[in-house]
């Protein structure tokens, strides 16, 4: 465990002599992790983005999944909420991603969790989390850097489920906002920005229903050599934009004021890079082993049009394992 400086010195020096790591790195950037590819112990780490990873075979499972939510009571919640909702009326920021955590209790171990989980990108750090993320933070491609952030999120049984949220207000400004955040974050470390795909559907499985999830692509050109500065590129990205909002820095103060609790590595970003290229995701759908007890971490866009009991509903919709 290194600190942020010391981390971002250890992924640039890494780069520059292309030798494949993984890091996992906090909400708050205080505690993050780096590892050699080829010194991690999979009994402690397991992971796999893409298909890309030290344990990638997928487990079918023969029993039956128990998970009982115990989430904080709606009233809890709305205090958060309506902290947000001052900060926004009066301008200090105009989308807020508003998280919380949920005790659960389910009939697997985090490392079961893991194995048998469908997920883009799973990790398992053994006795700490699991992340089973359906949420690209951003790849690097032979020079090329994308980010795929994801927002707006709806139940596939609701009757015309995709249309209504692509047609829906406060959705379709969440969104906005996050690619207009999104490409400005971008340009602070390539040239040539561009939108390559706006709110397109991704189909999110879980244990108990199929949630839609709208998504964009946005892309740029990263300089020649960008592997000798590849930490000082993942770390100006950060925290993500989809789990923050906008104006960041303001927003993340509120969202501090609003939530009182760490997140943690919940909402931070994990990857690899192969000493070439770079794949990583934001960690999302997220299990924590606190004392005894497991923590689930979920939480959603707030917007000026964004109702209470809705966003109540969509923390605790997320709070899912994603095991057919």
């Amino acid at each position: 465990m290194y600190n942020k400086n010391d981390t971002i010195a250890k992924m640039n020096m890494y780069g520059s002599e292309k030798i494949p790591f993984l890091f996992i790195i906090d909400f708050e950037m205080k505690t993050p992790l780096l590892f050699l590819l080829d010194e991690i112990k999979d009994e402690e780490l397991k992971y796999n983005f893409n298909g890309q990873g030290n344990s990638v075979e997928n487990k079918s499972l023969s029993k039956e999944i128990i998970l009982n939510k115990f989430p904080i009571s709606f009233e809890e919640y709305a205090d958060k909420f309506n902290i947000v909702q001052k900060n926004i009326k009066i301008g200090n920021s105009y989308l807020l991603n508003l998280t919380a955590p949920t005790e659960i209790k389910i009939n697997l171990s985090l490392e079961d969790i893991y194995l048998y989980s469908k997920a883009r990108y799973k990790i398992f750090y053994k006795d700490r989390f699991v992340c089973f993320s359906p949420e690209t933070f951003m790849k690097i491609n032979n020079g090329k850097i994308t980010s795929y952030p994801m927002k707006g999120t709806i139940e596939a049984s609701v009757p015309n489920a995709e249309a209504k949220i692509l047609n829906d207000p406060k959705e379709t400004a969440e969104h906005y906002t996050i690619v207009d955040l999104i490409r400005n974050d971008l340009s602070i470390v390539a040239r040539n920005i561009k939108v390559e795909k706006f709110r397109y559907i991704d189909v999110i499985k879980t244990n108990v229903k199929e949630l839609l999830q709208v998504s964009s692509i946005i892309s740029g050109d990263l300089e020649e050599n960008y592997n000798n500065r590849i930490g000082d590129i993942v770390f100006a990205l950060l925290p993500a934009g989809s789990i923050t909002g906008a104006p960041k820095k303001k927003t993340i103060e509120i969202i501090l004021e609003a939530e009182k609790y760490e997140r943690g590595y919940y909402t931070g970003v994990c990857g690899i890079f192969d000493g070439i290229n770079l794949d990583s995701c934001v960690m999302i759908r997220f299990i924590e082993q606190t004392g005894d007890k497991l923590i689930y971490k979920s939480g959603g866009g707030i917007t000026a049009f964004s109702d209470v009991l809705s966003e109540y509903n969509e923390l605790t919709d997320k709070v899912y394992a994603p095991i057919d």
